[in-house]
């Protein structure tokens, strides 16, 4: 005979579990839920990182965008403000030496006048500089080094040109020499300090007008300088002297060497009492 539990038997026994349901256990029930946020960063740390080649792609652009605001900007500062040159000779000792460098300011002769005094770079007039051998370092050195000085990188060699201080405008009358060998511009004397010691102010006797649109220029060095003197056979100012238009502007710094470092004075006191030129 069967014996079946009674009513509270039945309500007090355990239910059966179905052995498919997952089991909740102290642990499963702590567990904490996955929220989509949780789903989120999980999906981030899966993405995989950018790859080495990107990133040096992404430093390489960042590279070539620089160095050519660089060069643009070089190259802008060098045709409309200020250009280094290079000093070849000793035309201008002891003012500058064989090898220094010089900072050029393009805002002469405009928008800013010459002056008397004034350090000036010009293009060969004509002859007046001996054919130079160039240098050859190979055809890519020598393109990559022309294409640095083209944009102001490096300073100009100074081919083609000549450094010389500015002693007549146009107009002015220069001769040389008064009684005390001193020369005279406009009938005044002047005392020259930037004379390298032990030179004469002039070896070579003349009376000049500076023609219009001219100007007369010597250097500091006057018994090695070939300047306006040496290239005017006319003997009257026409053929010595200078266009305006061939000056590339005023030298105002020595920048190298490190012990040479130095602003280049025009020596306004020392042509302060010139008088005037005729049309002035």
């Amino acid at each position: 005979m069967s014996v079946e539990p009674d009513d509270d038997q039945q309500r007090s026994a355990p239910p059966e579990e179905d052995p498919e349901a997952p089991a909740a256990t102290a642990a499963g029930a702590d567990a904490p839920d996955v929220t989509r946020a949780d789903a989120g960063e999980g999906a981030a740390e899966d993405k995989p990182p950018a790859s080495a080649w990107w990133r040096t792609f992404g430093a390489l652009r960042e590279f070539v965008t620089v160095a050519a605001i660089a060069i643009v900007l070089s190259f802008l500062v060098k045709t409309f403000l200020v250009q280094p040159f290079f000093i070849p000779s000793e035309s201008m000792e002891n003012t500058l030496v064989r090898g220094d460098r010089v900072i050029v300011s393009k805002l002469t002769p405009s928008p800013i006048d010459l002056k008397r005094g004034d350090i000036v770079v010009f293009a060969d007039p004509g002859d007046w500089l001996a054919p130079t051998e160039q240098t050859d370092r190979g055809a890519v050195l020598n393109a990559i080094r022309s294409g640095l000085t083209f944009v102001g990188l490096l300073p100009d060699s100074s081919e083609g040109h000549l450094i010389k201080r500015l002693i007549g405008l146009p107009g002015d009358q220069v001769s040389c020499c008064d009684s005390k060998g001193r020369l005279e511009v406009n009938g005044k004397a002047i005392d020259e300090p930037y004379i390298k010691l032990g030179e004469e102010p002039s070896d070579i006797e003349f009376d000049i007008t500076v023609p219009a649109g001219k100007i007369w220029v010597m250097g500091d060095n006057r018994g090695h300088s070939s300047d306006s003197r040496l290239h005017d056979p006319s003997a009257d100012g026409s053929d010595g002297s200078v266009p305006e238009d061939l000056v590339v502007g005023r030298a105002v710094a020595t920048i190298w060497p490190l012990n040479r470092i130095s602003w280049l004075s025009n020596y306004d006191a020392t042509f302060a009492d010139v008088p005037p030129r005729p049309e002035e």
